[in-house]
């Protein structure tokens, strides 16, 4: 039976207290979010019509991984790609994310970019092969951005039944964190929403929901690389 964890909660993903026990050779970090619905309160026709409701505005949401080492540092960047004189991206390296969404080891890949949040279930996917994972990733941290946030005034105040969840390679949930924006999340575009990481032989994982102004992850990065 899957455990719904409070944020700064830690649990083993192999085995829970139930004596559940799960398959880590692949696992599925899913991430869901739906956009608040904006309330009318006019009495038009329309308004009436729409059953006084509004939907917001697409958000695309991003999902982001970073594979840190025994330092709790990103070791590789790998290359960069210059345009005009400016850095545009981070390819083959440590870090999966949009533009990069296969580590080089084949053992860590994002499934798609959603862009929208429509729809049921997981909006974007990370698959993570644990038990193949090199011993020099010691934690994977998952990152969520909102693209263009701070461009398009969205921010995690706006959203709401955001979830990331841990799922084994048998389709079985082992874990789920929760969180619904609330007036803390104003201006708020990106959070660090959980890390999976070794101790004793084993996985962990750990709700964390740690937000952040920014809109971008790599200014999340920065505090990950010895640069």
């Amino acid at each position: 039976m899957a455990i719904n964890l409070q944020k700064g909660q830690t649990i083993d993903l192999r085995k829970n207290d139930q004596g559940d026990t799960y398959d880590l050779s692949t696992v599925t970090i899913g991430l869901g979010w739906d956009v608040r619905k904006k309330h009318t309160t006019g009495g038009s026709f329309f308004s009436k019509f729409l059953g006084g409701e509004q939907k917001e505005e697409e958000y695309d949401l991003d999902a982001i991984a970073f594979l840190l080492d025994s330092h709790d540092k990103v070791a590789n960047l790998g290359r960069t790609v210059t345009q005009n004189g400016r850095n545009i991206g981070l390819y083959e390296g440590d870090v999966v994310f949009f533009n990069s969404m296969r580590h080089p080891s084949g053992n860590i890949w994002l499934t798609g970019d959603n862009r929208t949040g429509a729809g049921d279930g997981d909006d974007e996917q990370i698959i993570v092969k644990l038990d193949s994972l090199d011993q020099r990733y010691q934690k994977i941290l998952f990152v969520v951005a909102i693209y263009q946030g701070r461009q398009k005034h969205q921010h995690f105040s706006m959203i709401e039944n955001a979830f990331i969840r841990a799922v084994d390679n048998r389709g079985k949930e082992i874990t789920r964190f929760s969180l619904s924006g609330d007036a803390t999340y104003n201006n708020m575009c990106s959070m660090v929403f959980a890390e999976v990481y070794r101790k004793d032989g084993t996985w962990k994982f750990r709700a964390i929901g740690e937000p952040h102004n920014t809109d971008t992850f790599v200014d999340i990065l920065k505090k990950y690389t010895n640069a």
